[in-house]
């Protein structure tokens, strides 16, 4: 007879899983989005900008170091909580920070905080959600996962850049708008810590790995399960590129949409910036990762990935279009930011399975934060020297760039192997 522990205890996913991703979402889009708007309408430079936020990924490419000791110790269910409450915290203490005469400084020394809270909150979160799920599941709710993250995305770039535009103008004190953001967004990850605490289930799969009696060993064994996986020369090769456009075109959305016209720019208030990117591109961001996710449990990743490749990769052509023309139609910006952002949000789908599947095994949630590590070091790199190249070539050249810079992701996933029925339902 089943027990209340165990992982089939999951039948009610829906309680938890969509709160869970929308929950992991919100601290790392306030430190790789939503910083990066906030310092632009605080006058910091795109160069500052792309460089300083593009070095706050560092948590997330180094969590690996660390991610056998949420296996080493406590369950995952309570690193994840626990993790949830302190990140609560941090983004009171950001609120705080931006009424400092250092408040660059100061602002960024919390986010770093923020950042190895959330990366860490992201390993156990990660390994909580495949032990309680059977693979089955963990392929159905891919989809869902990547919706209510990009939901999270939405909130964090659409309403609330919204809410701190119009805050600005009623108070005349961008800080001071910003920080009532903050607190707002500390006010919601609370709620998620209390909820979380009360819901999550307990598998009875979600304990420490059980190792030998010498910690320091099995730390590094962790490691070299990894590395000794068969093709890893093809796994790293594909997780590194898959992102390289993306890494470079991400920190230069914000400023090249806010920037005025003559500075090639398309000159959209914060207001607008908020409605055309975080709401209306983030909503066919996750209709996106829903169909993603639909078509992959139907025909299993292997049959869907080209069509993935491309899906994510050629809509960036998008921004191309948009530097050259410089369209004043707010409508046809929308709709250009909407085809992209549906194209990223379907074929990213396809990285997170193929993530999943490479760290199948009794280390999946150590194995998979060194995944995502690499999948950060490919995001962290590019994008630290993307505002000098912007600045240097301007934006028409750097998108034509930015394009280039997909080609090796195509070759990679020429190449790869993925066990043709993995993702099927």
């Amino acid at each position: 007879m089943q027990t209340s522990k165990s992982p089939t205890h999951a039948a009610r996913p829906w309680m938890w899983v969509p709160s869970l991703y929308f929950a992991q979402a919100i601290p790392y889009v306030v430190v790789m989005s939503l910083s990066v708007v906030m310092y632009k309408d605080m006058g910091v430079s795109n160069a500052d900008i792309a460089f300083y936020t593009s070095l706050l990924y560092l948590p997330w490419v180094i969590k690996p170091l660390w991610s056998p000791v949420v296996d080493m110790f406590g369950t995952k269910r309570r690193w994840t909580v626990l993790l949830q409450l302190a990140v609560a915290a941090a983004l009171v203490a950001v609120g705080l920070s931006l009424h400092l005469p250092n408040f660059f400084v100061a602002s960024l020394a919390v986010m770093w905080l923020m950042a190895f809270s959330s990366a860490t909150h992201d390993i156990s979160a990660d390994g909580f959600y495949m032990l309680g799920l059977r693979q089955q599941q963990q392929a159905a709710f891919v989809g869902v996962r990547s919706t209510f993250y990009r939901l999270a995305t939405l909130a964090g770039q659409g309403p609330l850049v919204v809410l701190a535009g119009y805050l600005a103008t009623q108070l005349g004190d961008v800080n001071q708008a910003w920080s009532i953001v903050f607190f707002v967004l500390a006010a919601l990850f609370f709620a998620a810590f209390l909820w979380h605490g009360l819901v999550l289930p307990r598998p009875d799969s979600d304990h420490k790995v059980r190792g030998s009696s010498n910690p320091l060993r099995d730390f590094f064994v962790t490691f070299a399960l990894f590395f000794r996986k068969r093709d890893i020369w093809l796994i790293l090769g594909f997780i590194l590129t898959f992102r390289l456009g993306e890494a470079q075109l991400l920190k230069l959305v914000a400023p090249f949409l806010k920037d005025p016209l003559v500075e090639g720019g398309l000159g959209l208030t914060t207001e607008q910036y908020g409605i055309a990117y975080g709401t209306i591109g983030i909503a066919f961001l996750t209709m996106g990762g829903l169909a993603g996710g639909y078509l992959i449990s139907r025909l299993g990743l292997k049959r869907c990935l080209w069509l993935m490749v491309f899906a994510v990769h050629l809509p960036d052509l998008v921004f191309v279009y948009l530097s050259q023309a410089q369209p004043t139609s707010f409508a046809v910006v929308c709709a250009s930011l909407a085809v992209e952002q549906f194209g990223y949000g379907f074929g990213f789908t396809a990285m997170m399975l193929y993530m999943i599947m490479v760290c199948e095994g009794e280390h999946k949630t150590a194995h998979y934060a060194i995944c995502t590590g690499l999948m950060a070091l490919g995001m962290m790199v590019p994008g630290m020297w993307s505002g000098d190249l912007q600045e240097y070539l301007g934006y028409k050249n750097f998108f034509i760039w930015a394009c280039l810079s997909t080609i090796p992701a195509f070759i990679m996933a020429a190449l790869v192997k993925i066990d043709p029925e993995f993702g099927k339902k």
